[in-house]
């Protein structure tokens, strides 16, 4: 049975979409925010993820962009927005096929069935270590290394810097970061992940107080650049 990850936060669509994909013999698992889309693309590894755009937390284009550099698993988008522009971003960031809404039920199936058909089964490949010009993050070992001389980090450190390079390229605010890191049930303030920005850019920068590799968006978060 293929796994497909739905993600829609319609709660009507995607109920229909869900009860249809069960029915063609498909493994559903469904949510209906970008970051938690995240977090299920890495732990359920899906054979297929079907994503909307207009996501709440993290939008569909950011997740997308964000898998493609941890896994090449298929994805189709789903979206309302249906000029030539905004279907060529979609495909150019690395998505597979791009459905506008509305869209008939058969054709969404259709286009389901025909990715999978040319997709062996859990063919997509999982990164375990992430690069950025001379700097190293080993996920297995839990080792970060810089111009192959380890850096000592503190397992929050280690977290926090693994979000960000995985997410690279995307504006992580500071509340998601803490419901990232720290945990949904963490009850620091936000000013927490500002103090172990500093001590990461200590360890990271080659000029910590310029820094090029964790730049701040100001009032929203932190972006990975790299």
């Amino acid at each position: 049975m293929k796994k497909i990850l739905l993600v829609e936060d319609d709660d009507t669509l995607r109920q229909t979409l869900a009860y249809n994909l069960a029915k063609e013999d498909y493994d559903v698992i469904q949510t209906g925010d970008g970051g938690d889309a995240l977090n299920l693309a890495r732990e359920k590894t899906p054979d297929l993820i079907v994503l909307d755009v207009m996501l709440p937390t993290l939008d569909g284009l950011s997740v997308c962009r964000i898998l493609r550099n941890e896994s090449d698993v298929p994805i189709i988008m789903l979206t309302a927005r249906g000029s030539e522009v905004d279907r060529i971003v979609g495909l150019e960031i690395g998505a597979d096929d791009y459905i506008v809404k509305p869209f008939s039920l058969g054709e969404f199936l259709a286009r389901v069935r025909a990715i999978l058909r040319r997709t062996p089964s859990s063919s997509h490949t999982v990164i375990d270590r992430l690069e950025s010009g001379d700097l190293l993050v080993d996920l297995i070992a839990r080792r970060v290394t810089r111009n192959a001389e380890e850096l000592r980090m503190t397992h929050k450190e280690f977290d926090l810097l693994a979000t960000l390079m995985r997410n690279r390229g995307a504006v992580l605010s500071r509340d998601l970061l803490l419901e990232r890191v720290w945990g949904y049930d963490y009850s620091g303030q936000t000013k927490t992940v500002d103090v172990h920005v500093r001590w990461l850019r200590e360890k990271i920068e080659q000029d910590p107080s310029n820094p090029q590799r964790i730049v701040t968006v100001r009032g929203v978060g932190y972006r990975f650049e790299g």
